[in-house]
């Protein structure tokens, strides 16, 4: 019968982060976080009541040392902050994924199919779909006449 592996702490993991040349700094936008980055792409890490190594901030390409996000309108990604929104590249997309790749295998986080196939996004936006959370009236059955 296998064991469970054991998940390193969170002083271990940012030591073996550092150890394989990602950048280890505290974070500003999160309290008590830490953002680590490499590639041009950052995450923010914090330490959880079990002292494990946890996501605050997901994987996203770093803009003036924060972590921007990444947006999907349906035809194409965005690199998103508070200041600025503007399309992703396709070498952005390939940082982002590699760095979620590294980081997931130093950390022990599970890996996921989707996610090794591609990069995906914090939001989910589609033009399309605009409106339709607005509540619709109910329509009238046909075979219930008018003015009853």
């Amino acid at each position: 019968m296998s064991r469970k592996p054991r998940k390193p702490s969170f002083d271990q993991t940012l030591k073996t982060l550092r150890a394989h040349s990602f950048d280890v700094a505290p974070s500003t936008d999160v309290t008590g976080g830490i953002l680590v980055s490499k590639h041009g792409a950052g995450a923010v890490l914090l330490a959880s009541t079990k002292g494990e190594a946890v996501l605050a901030v997901a994987p996203g390409v770093l803009a003036e040392s924060h972590v921007a996000r990444l947006l999907d309108r349906g035809h194409q990604k965005f690199i998103k902050t508070p200041q600025f929104e503007i399309p992703a590249t396709a070498s952005q997309l390939h940082a982002i994924h590699r760095f979620s790749e590294e980081l997931k295998l130093l950390t022990g986080a599970i890996d996921l199919y989707n996610e090794s196939l591609g990069t995906i996004s914090d939001l989910y936006v589609y033009d399309r779909l605009k409106g339709r959370e607005a509540v619709q009236p109910a329509s009238q059955s046909p075979w219930e006449a008018e003015g009853r």
